[in-house]
């Protein structure tokens, strides 16, 4: 069985597989070569292996049946298109998206569409797996322009997946099988018009991942409910519109939702969301949590509790600590004081005026307007020497997968908390 840690290189077992699809004139005209794959005009069901660095262009939504696995190796282009019927992807079985960082697996809309007219995408939908979805990976895998609004002809509605109605928006990632796994790491979520995640039971595993411009009008980054027990680690969330993470046991679903979360670094969050409500870190309804080492820069709020419907806290049952806090404006500042509302962890650091307790990033102007949401790849959040942030880290956490969770036979595992707060260290 292999292990990976925290930089993991995936090496796919994947044994000769078949591949099916449908597409309008498929059964009018049959392959004359079987063992060839159709990478042209791709919608229905789909299986097997999609072969590495290839581009396949989808045409309508896809479907991994229950039962069946869709295998896709790095470098592989999946291209959807600008159909009246926004494509999403149904999975009610197994999906591997195993990438490298050299030549990662891209869910991604042409060229063209991507301006800054279409900053928020909504050209696909997302990928939906249903409660027969057993295993789901996504590993150096980008997903990007999606967040479609739903139709009655959309593919989740037929199927009773997600909101299972039209007129909502989808998110990138929704899971919902509370005895399922899902790891997703290393990966990046960006230009999408609803929430990075929304989630509703499994294993889960988050971590080493870049999430940004993510929402409209509203849409947390990685929003969790109940049926998970998760791991969020080492993750960079930028400007979404409202949370981070949104942490709930809502929905009563057994088991109740047990979050860790810990070394994230999140920038910028809650300011676009036009009534205000949270940003950062929100808990309510009951759930467990235990957050360390989060560094929170220019965000709405701190870590914020529904005060009608709190955390479960009871017995010491969650736990927050070790959070560092910095605003560039004084309005910042003042909504990150602990209140009946805004939790204050122990070791935290914190400040009372505009400026104090610079994190020091490498390459991040943190007199960007907190209204911004257009992602700078050249900016840096590696902490410089010297910074507050350093040696304040709280080390030896209990996680939920220290041990490895083993998704196909591969073992993903939570990295180890590190000495300092937020999602990176010094070069």
């Amino acid at each position: 069985m292999k292990q990976l840690f925290q930089h993991p290189v995936m090496a796919l077992l994947v044994t000769a597989a078949v591949f099916t699809s449908c597409s309008k004139d498929s059964n009018n005209n049959p392959d004359p070569n079987p063992g060839k794959v159709d990478t042209t005009a791709i919608s229905g069901d789909v299986s097997g292996t999609w072969t590495k660095g290839n581009v396949y262009k989808i045409t309508g939504s896809l479907q991994i049946a229950e039962g069946k696995s869709l295998t896709i190796e790095e470098g592989v282009t999946v291209l959807f298109s600008d159909t009246i019927v926004k494509p999403e992807f149904i999975v009610k079985g197994n999906l591997y998206s195993n990438g490298t960082a050299q030549n990662p697996v891209k869910f991604t809309v042409p060229d063209n569409l991507k301006t800054s007219a279409n900053q928020f995408g909504g050209f696909w939908g997302g990928i939906i797996a249903g409660p027969t979805s057993t295993e789901l990976v996504l590993n150096y895998t980008i997903l990007e322009y999606g967040g479609a609004v739903t139709t009655e002809e959309s593919a989740s509605v037929k199927a009773g997946l997600y909101k299972a109605a039209a007129g909502e928006r989808v998110p990138a990632l929704y899971y919902s099988n509370v005895n399922g796994k899902l790891v997703v790491m290393n990966s990046t979520i960006r230009n999408f018009y609803e929430d990075g995640m929304y989630l509703e039971g499994g294993k889960v595993l988050i971590a080493k991942n870049t999430i940004h411009t993510t929402g409209i009008a509203n849409g947390d980054a990685i929003n969790i409910k109940s049926g998970c027990v998760a791991d969020v680690a080492f993750n960079l969330v930028y400007s979404p519109n409202t949370n981070g993470l949104k942490l709930s046991n809502s929905g009563d679903r057994t088991p109740q939702a047990f979050v860790i979360g810990y070394n994230n670094t999140i920038v910028n969050a809650g300011w676009r969301r036009p009534t205000t409500k949270g940003g950062s870190i929100w808990v309510e309804k009951g759930v467990r949590v235990n957050l360390y080492n989060n560094l929170l820069a220019n965000d709405r709020y701190g870590i914020k509790r529904d005060k009608g419907n709190p955390e479960d806290s009871a017995n010491g049952r969650s736990v927050i600590a070790n959070t560092f806090y910095y605003g560039y404006t004084q309005t910042a500042v003042d909504q990150f004081q602990p209140s009946n509302e805004i939790i204050a962890g122990a070791n935290d650091i914190t400040a009372t005026t505009a400026g104090a307790n610079d994190p020091k990033f490498v390459s991040y102007p943190l007199n960007t307007d907190v209204n911004n949401a257009t992602f700078d790849a050249s900016w840096d959040f590696h902490l410089q020497a010297g910074s507050p942030a350093l040696t304040k880290g709280k080390t030896g956490i209990t996680r939920n997968y220290s041990a490895g969770l083993t998704v196909n036979g591969v073992t993903y595992t939570s990295p180890e908390a590190a000495d300092y707060i937020g999602a990176f260290g010094v070069k």
